[in-house]
């Protein structure tokens, strides 16, 4: 199997990479200031348990095949790019039901939170083709089978973006706490989340890559 240090080295790597400024974090801290810590987790969680597909993608070729069609690339990507879209005008329309009924029912449960959070891991093809170009140059087939090396490493990844991702959702919570001082507040706040997720889903959809 993959040495420690080896496995230190990467998880150093994903370390950097987690504190990284990109779509997944920025959805678990909109999240964490319109919601609270716990929209946040189940934000940091679902993104993460999406690794594990990504993971086998990567392991067993599916990466590999997206890689070689850019069809299949850029239909995944705009439905990637769609689906973070959809989010943010669902957040837009919950903060206008609560503004026209006088009171603060956009709330988005927390597993609904947990699973969109999955969705949108999986619908993104940057994040496969990630996998597939990163995970590779940790392993050694000398080491034994390349797929559960890949397999291990994508544990590993899961494990250590968690804890950065949960730190930022417990982070962006606090700031939250402070800044929801009242319905209206917490009204502007979905607003700004939903804005933020439709930039990302914009962003995507007219990326290169």
């Amino acid at each position: 199997m993959i040495e420690l240090s080896q496995l230190a080295l990467f998880a150093g790597a994903v370390f950097v990479l987690a504190l990284t400024p990109g779509p997944d974090i920025l959805y678990v801290l909109a999240r964490g200031i319109s919601q609270g810590r716990k929209a946040g987790l189940c934000a940091a969680a679902g993104f993460n348990l999406g690794v594990i597909v990504h993971t086998f993608f990567a392991a067993f070729g599916v990466s590999a095949v997206l890689a070689a069609s850019a069809t299949a690339f850029t239909i995944i990507k705009l439905a990637g790019a769609a689906y973070l879209v959809y989010l943010g005008i669902m957040m837009f329309r919950s903060a206008a039901t609560a503004s026209a009924i006088g009171g603060d029912k956009s709330t988005i449960p927390t597993a609904t939170i947990f699973r969109q959070s999955i969705v949108a891991n999986v619908l993104n093809p940057k994040v496969a083709l990630f996998f597939l170009a990163f995970l590779p140059q940790f392993t050694d087939p000398n080491r034994g089978p390349v797929v559960f090396q890949m397999i291990l490493l994508g544990a590993v990844f899961m494990l250590v973006s968690f804890s950065v991702f949960a730190a930022v959702a417990l982070f962006s919570g606090a700031v939250g706490e402070r800044l929801r001082t009242g319905p209206e507040m917490e009204r502007a706040l979905n607003r700004t989340a939903g804005t933020v997720l439709v930039g990302l889903g914009v962003t995507l959809a007219l990326s290169d890559v």
